[in-house]
């Protein structure tokens, strides 16, 4: 089981080998974490990301890094839920997104990921729910990563996860 820690900041400065990115279906780019990874990585990054489109909800593929600083080797595209009241399995594909992502990483022998707060944004996942999914299903996936980094990028949305990660027992 991977270390989790929870920190405030830049997904696009993290010293790992793979930062997760938050995508739509298209792997176009995006607005939110997507947007920022897309602007740090280069035009690259859309041009990669177009040649393996679409991804659907709940799925995760990879590319190379291309601009972003090293170590940073690999970035993950998921496509979270669109929030829609809870009824239609959101969670389960939010779900997903962690596990699929985590399983894209140990197939490129990726040790430490960061993650942003899948969903969270435009696509409306409420963040209390999103934040003790995330700490659950990281907790509960068979992984060889041995470090995941969950970034926040305001203050509200690092309580949250900070809380969910301490409720977990850690």
């Amino acid at each position: 089981m991977p270390v989790i820690e929870v920190v405030l900041g830049d997904i696009t400065r993290e010293d790992v080998d793979a930062v997760v990115t938050a995508a739509n279906e298209s792997l176009l780019g995006g607005g939110g974490v997507d947007g920022a990874i897309h602007r740090a990585a280069g035009p690259r990054l859309a041009r990669a990301g177009a040649a393996l489109a679409p991804c659907d909800p709940g799925e995760a593929v990879a590319t190379p890094a291309f601009d972003l600083d090293p170590p940073v080797r690999h970035v993950i595209h998921t496509v979270g839920p669109v929030w829609e009241g809870g009824g239609y399995g959101e969670a389960d594909v939010l779900a997903s997104c962690y596990r699929r992502s985590l399983e894209i990483a140990d197939e490129l022998a990726a040790r430490r990921v960061a993650f942003p707060a899948i969903a969270t944004g435009v696509y409306g996942f409420p963040g209390d729910q999103a934040a003790e999914i995330a700490i659950s299903t990281i907790r509960a996936t068979p992984t060889n990563v041995e470090h995941v980094r969950l970034v926040a990028f305001d203050q509200a949305t690092y309580e949250l996860l900070a809380s969910a990660l301490q409720r977990s027992g850690r």
